[in-house]
């Protein structure tokens, strides 16, 4: 005989009483016990019927379909296909997911990704340039010091991309003018750092968020430079990267950054294409989230704890503990800044790494792995996020 599910239409409760049922179930790590029934979650339910079969009657012996009992969930559950189908997929690949809810304290089991430390020591010498507000760019055409402040410290472009002795000018986008302005003693004909920043917010309203991630990485010895290649806001060059070649070989970035204010909101199906350009060419997509964190800030409801695999094995509520929590998202659904921050922070509070799982319109679900970066003395938050296989 089958599964059989009980519901309780007053409740909204989906039991299992028959006792062979009930112990397939536990053995599985199905619901919750309680004096010899299981009391499933709705995810739980609506695999059971669509993936194992089961039969579910109301208490009069009604038959309740998918649909019916699904119709019954949703105005209490958000985003319930997105759940659904990230939690029929995670248990399809045979591993645990449980409630959110169960979680308790800290597992302990947080990733963190150190980065190298370092500082920006500013050139000594007097520098003057010309600021163009229609290219939002800066020239200083002296050669010696545009030259030197390449070479040196990899401030602006000089002659051209990739072939510096194709040009005596020194090009620097707005990011790096005001940041020589304010660190290098950098005169720009016409402009102080005010009129520069307006000027430059005029253009870029992002422009207060995109500076302020430039230099906090600027301030510690990092290389940023335009990501439009490669579909991001910066690419990124750990302390001690040159623009020269090394020997017959160019440097070439291995990280890239995309700067997601707190304010902002982005559709999930922009921010995943992203992280998967940056993967296909080999790089690490690092979130930068700028800005103070709030002094109560809204956490939300994050959808499943996730026990994955171990040696020999699968981890287990028996025998192991979870390792990640799980944030259920659609493609055509937005997400914002503080909404992933609030994420990011509850996760860490349980000791937990986050992953992101983003149901597609087939149904087809991507996994990300969120793990915060330490960068000593750093003033924002920054979460390396990968593609991950389960």
């Amino acid at each position: 005989m089958g599964l059989r599910l009980e519901y309780e239409r007053k409740s909204k409760i989906v039991s299992v009483s028959d006792p062979e049922s009930v112990g397939t179930l536990q053995r599985s790590f199905y619901g919750t016990m309680k004096k010899g029934v299981i009391a499933l979650f709705e995810e739980e339910a609506l695999y059971l019927m669509d993936i194992r079969n089961a039969q579910c009657h109301d208490t009069n012996g009604n038959v309740v379909g998918f649909n019916e009992l699904a119709a019954d969930f949703v105005t209490g559950l958000p985003k319930l296909m997105a759940r659904y189908s990230t939690y029929k997929d995670w248990r399809d690949r045979g591993l645990i997911i449980r409630p959110s809810e169960e979680s308790e304290g800290n597992y302990g089991r947080s990733a963190v990704k150190k980065y190298p430390p370092g500082s920006f020591s500013p050139p000594s010498y007097a520098m003057r340039g010309v600021f163009l507000a229609e290219d939002l760019m800066c020239i200083i055409d002296d050669e010696v010091v545009g030259r030197e402040i390449y070479d040196n410290y990899w401030l602006g472009q000089f002659g051209s991309y990739k072939a510096d002795h194709r040009g005596r000018l020194s090009k620097l986008d707005v990011y790096e003018t005001m940041f020589m302005m304010k660190h290098c003693d950098l005169a720009v004909d016409g402009y102080n750092m005010t009129k520069l920043r307006a000027t430059a917010e005029e253009r870029r309203p992002d422009f207060e968020s995109m500076y302020a991630v430039y230099e906090d990485w600027r301030l510690r010895g990092y290389v940023l430079k335009t990501g439009f290649k490669f579909g991001t806001h910066f690419r990124l060059y750990f302390p001690g990267a040159s623009p020269k070649k090394s020997g017959d070989e160019w440097i070439h970035s291995r990280h890239v950054v995309q700067v997601f204010p707190r304010r902002s909101r982005l559709l999930i199906s922009e921010w995943a294409r992203a992280i998967r350009v940056a993967h296909s060419v080999k790089k690490t997509f690092i979130l930068a989230i700028p800005g103070s964190k709030a002094k109560s800030p809204k956490k939300p409801e994050l959808d499943f704890l996730l026990y994955h695999r171990k040696k020999g094995g699968i981890e287990t509520p028996a025998d192991g503990k979870p390792r990640y929590l799980m944030l259920s998202l659609s493609e055509e659904e937005q997400i914002g800044g503080a909404e992933l921050a609030g994420a990011i922070e509850r996760t860490k509070e349980q000791g937990l790494e986050l992953i992101l799982a983003i149901s597609d319109r087939e149904t087809s679900v991507t996994y990300y792995r969120v793990r915060r970066i330490e960068l000593p003395s750093c003033k924002y938050e920054y979460y390396e996020i990968e593609w991950e296989q389960p």
